[in-house]
């Protein structure tokens, strides 16, 4: 059966707020990280670069991060020729993830941001950060086993009046892969940020009002 074209009908002002007049905002979201318990028990055993950056710093890190993005994902197509004339087919297979996310964060005077990262890193190919160790001609390392370094990442969206849905993107078997490098000039002085990439598998989003509600991507 035909279905009906929709015509043009009048629209209030009533209508334009509901719909488009109340936009969600940027700059109102959260990020959350979970370090690994074999990462978190290397860090506060002050094994790591930087005199042993505790574990207790995660907390004022996070809320420094000042930029984040909410990841991508798309769906590989397969081409099917010829079933109808001068017609290409595109017909999905399978869901793709982009497996890099990137987070920037403020640094401050403690260099915090720097050394959690870098420590994790550290931990990753189980380097020793000793000066000994490093002059040694003879030195090698051995990469940690996955699960020891891979953990969560949580980006949390939400609006500033705290109401309505929130958005809950959770990484899965993330880790840090890189930290991009941070310019340093005697022109006018710049805020120091710390941009880190994370490698992971998938993600998982849930929405969040009275309870969660989860949705397996």
């Amino acid at each position: 059966m035909a279905t009906s074209t929709p015509k043009p009908r009048a629209r209030n002002v009533a209508d334009l707020k509901a719909s488009i007049l109340n936009p969600s905002l940027t700059s109102t979201y959260e990020t959350s990280f979970v370090f690994p318990g074999a990462v978190s028990r290397w860090l506060n055993n002050q094994t790591g670069v930087g005199d042993g950056i505790t574990f207790d710093k995660l907390e004022k890190v996070q809320l420094s991060c000042r930029e984040a993005a909410l990841p991508d994902t798309n769906l590989a197509t397969h081409e099917q020729f010829n079933d109808f004339t001068g017609v290409t087919e595109r017909h999905a297979y399978r869901r793709q993830y982009n497996a890099t996310s990137s987070f920037t964060f403020y640094v401050d005077v403690n260099y915090d941001s720097i050394l959690l990262f870098e420590n994790w890193i550290r931990f990753i190919v189980n380097e020793d950060a000793s000066n000994d160790a490093l002059s040694n001609n003879n030195y090698t390392y051995r990469v940690n086993f996955p699960n020891e370094y891979k953990s969560e990442i949580y980006i949390r969206k939400f609006e500033k009046d705290y109401k309505g849905i929130n958005l809950e993107y959770k990484f899965l078997n993330a880790y840090p892969v890189s930290i991009n490098t941070m310019p340093l000039s005697y022109d006018a002085s710049q805020l120091l940020v710390c941009t880190v990439n994370f490698n992971f598998s998938r993600y998982v989003v849930n929405t969040k009002k009275t309870g969660f509600r989860s949705s397996v991507l």
